[in-house]
């Protein structure tokens, strides 16, 4: 609840997307934003234009809204609304093990605890609130709706424009129902209550709900999607609609969840170790796993704040799907990674419309998209490209969980759509008599011009990441018997070689080669990657030591230092390791709830926790190839004790 201009925690479910502008995603607006580059020889349309309305709001839409503010009535003794400067001896937890919150204040000197538990199945959240203060009608619910707001960050309500949704509200003895239309979107939110309770409208969009004649008040959310219906059917089937659900319920829903959730995945304890340093690095490990578990796994890619708040409109970005979700089958979850792998395959028909568009074969996976697939206009992201491998990776982890003939036949369209693109992509070079990466394009260091000449070429993460995801594809289809197209072998056998510069492999080939900011990703080609035949591995320490010694670290991203971590275990640099997952820096601070904020419009940052997560499973469980000792990531020399079980070994 919103207090003294403080943010408020947003209710998002991820499904729920709203258009603010109706006609911000068709053909028309599509065009708006196409510009057409050269690209060996060709004209080859891209999404870049921006400046148009049209392109702006193709941009917002659809965005994701917030389905309900609820939050806490507190009033002073004369009556007046409480702020956050009354509240003493304020405490919050939560209980990992079982998923309740428990907040615990004082308000003029009276105890208040309230729990908190969301429900793992269902669209529900619930409240049970304590108090002495409750009977005395001075701490209470209040249930607000807003319009969404089309905008970037935190803030996602509009509050000053009622007159563009609806709310109907139909009271009963044991809650509400409340009927919600806005833009295209038609849902309900059912509150179900422990007892009796007073329920006043405050306004169009806004509810006061108290306790009567006891010091507690027990309150569930239940969101469901609804058809649209006339005031008159919603409070003629209002109490047909009803779903009891208790708090208790509720809660224990969430409990037996999170049980299986901790008993049943992989482990890292590193409380024997003797450097210091322990008792941090697996403080941010737990908590990044109930991080990325509660927003990250959903039936989709997740935006980069997951479902806290809107981070570019809510839209996701596919290059950080890996750092979203690659670790969970390294931690024995794979499951939690199926969900959003099964998206790919509902949004294939928009990303092959793109390369055909573009006269690629194959699928081009968009950078930033909402729930359909449609690709956000972006002067950067649209020229992306190192999303594109990503499915491969992702499908062949899950072949790893579960090496079976239908593992390979569920996702064997997926590689193959994927790596027809990739293929056609690459330019042969009759010079080199190599297959080249460019113009145009923008690297995963995304600090380079890529629209005009030169442009950017091989940009080494992206090279490396060509090969092993072609020859992933490749073997993908032997595995089923069946020989694979030529093309993905030629691409993946002559593809160009990384360009070295003073004895470091520079990000690019040409000029200027490297900057100094952003993400470092030419560590990425052995590090995220296994050895493709393309690094050297001496080159590569030199390049990682570069890195080390002169790089701004506060212009990189939180995802960077598990990155350089990876690189610097396959290099056997394991101090090395150790010192980048916890550098203390800016982008690499974890708060007191595991979150890894970069920025106020980024206050959490989840590519951070799941890099976290997949570069400490890879230094623990090992890599394909890494030496034959435990923990072969940690260093060796006996600061470090590792016990760890149900870890994957990486790629």
């Amino acid at each position: 609840y919103r207090m003294d201009g403080a943010e408020p925690t947003t209710t998002f479910d991820v499904s729920q997307w709203t258009l603010s502008s109706p006609n911000a995603t068709d053909n028309c607006a599509t065009a708006a934003t196409l510009r057409d580059y050269n690209v060996h020889g060709r004209n080859v349309s891209y999404a870049t234009e921006m400046q148009s309305e049209a392109a702006k709001a193709f941009r917002a839409n659809p965005h994701r809204f917030n389905l309900a503010q609820i939050g806490l009535r507190l009033l002073r003794v004369d009556g007046s609304r409480a702020t956050l400067r009354d509240l003493k001896q304020t405490r919050q937890t939560v209980s990992l093990w079982n998923g309740e919150a428990i907040s615990d204040f004082e308000l003029d000197g009276s105890p208040v605890r309230v729990r908190t538990a969301a429900h793992p199945d269902l669209d529900a959240v619930a409240f049970a609130i304590e108090s002495p203060l409750v009977a005395r009608g001075r701490v209470g619910i209040d249930v607000k709706f807003a319009y969404p707001a089309a905008v970037w960050g935190p803030g996602v309500d509009e509050w000053n424009q009622p007159s563009r949704h609806e709310t109907h509200f139909a009271a009963h003895s044991g809650g509400a129902v409340f009927a919600r239309t806005l833009d295209d979107v038609h849902y309900r939110m059912i509150l179900t209550t422990d007892g009796r309770v007073t329920q006043r409208q405050d306004g169009p969009h806004a509810f006061d709900i108290a306790g009567v004649d006891k010091s507690t008040l027990q309150a569930t959310f239940q969101f469901t999607p609804e058809r649209r219906v006339t005031p008159a059917q919603h409070d003629a089937t209002a109490t047909a609609q009803r779903q009891e659900l208790s708090y208790e319920q509720v809660a224990a829903a969430s409990a037996a969840h999170w049980s299986s959730f901790w008993t049943q995945g992989g482990a890292i304890d590193l409380s024997l170790s003797r450097d210091p340093r322990w008792h941090e690095l697996e403080r941010r490990i737990v908590l990044s796993q109930y991080a990325t578990a509660v927003n990250c796994a959903g039936s989709m890619p997740p935006q980069e704040t997951g479902l806290v708040c809107n981070s570019w409109f809510g839209k996701s970005h596919l290059e950080m799907h890996w750092w979203h979700a690659a670790h969970f089958p390294l931690w024995g979850r794979p499951a939690l990674l199926e969900r959003s792998m099964e998206w790919y395959a509902r949004v294939q028909p928009a990303a092959r419309r793109i390369a055909e568009r573009q006269g690629y074969a194959g699928v081009r996976w968009p950078k930033m998209t909402g729930p359909h697939g449609v690709s956000s206009p972006s002067e950067v992201g649209e020229l992306l490209i190192w999303q594109q491998p990503h499915p491969i990776y992702l499908a062949e982890l899950l072949y790893r969980s579960d090496p079976s003939e239908d593992t390979l036949r569920k996702y064997r369209s997926l590689v193959a759509a994927t790596a027809d693109f990739m293929a056609s992509y690459a330019h042969y070079d009759d010079q080199s008599q190599r297959y080249e990466l460019g113009p145009i394009l923008i690297p995963a260091q995304e600090c380079y011009d890529g629209r005009t000449a030169p442009g950017v070429m091989n940009p080494a993460f992206e090279l490396a990441y060509w090969r092993w995801a072609l020859r992933t594809a490749c073997a993908w289809e032997r595995r089923l018997g069946a020989e694979p197209p030529s093309i993905w072998h030629e691409v993946a056998e002559q593809i160009a070689p990384l360009h070295v510069r003073d004895g470091v492999y520079t990000a690019i080939a040409n000029a200027p080669f490297t900057n100094r900011r952003d993400h470092p990703s030419m560590t990425a080609a052995l590090g995220v990657l296994p050895d493709v035949g393309l690094v050297d591995p001496d080159i590569m320490r030199a390049t990682l030591l570069d890195v080390e010694r002169d790089w701004q670290w506060p212009d990189t991203w939180g995802w960077d230092y598990p990155m350089l971590a990876m690189t610097s275990a396959r290099l056997g640099m394991m101090d090395k390791a150790i010192d980048f997952l916890l550098l203390d820096t800016p982008k690499n601070g974890y708060l007191a709830n595991g979150h890894c904020r970069q920025a106020d419009r980024l206050p959490i940052y989840l590519p951070a926790n799941g890099g976290l997560l997949a570069a400490t499973a890879m230094m623990a469980g090992g890599w394909d190839g890494c030496p034959d000792v435990a923990a072969p990531g940690f260093p060796q020399d006996g600061s470090w004790t590792v016990r760890s079980e149900g870890i994957a070994a990486a790629p």
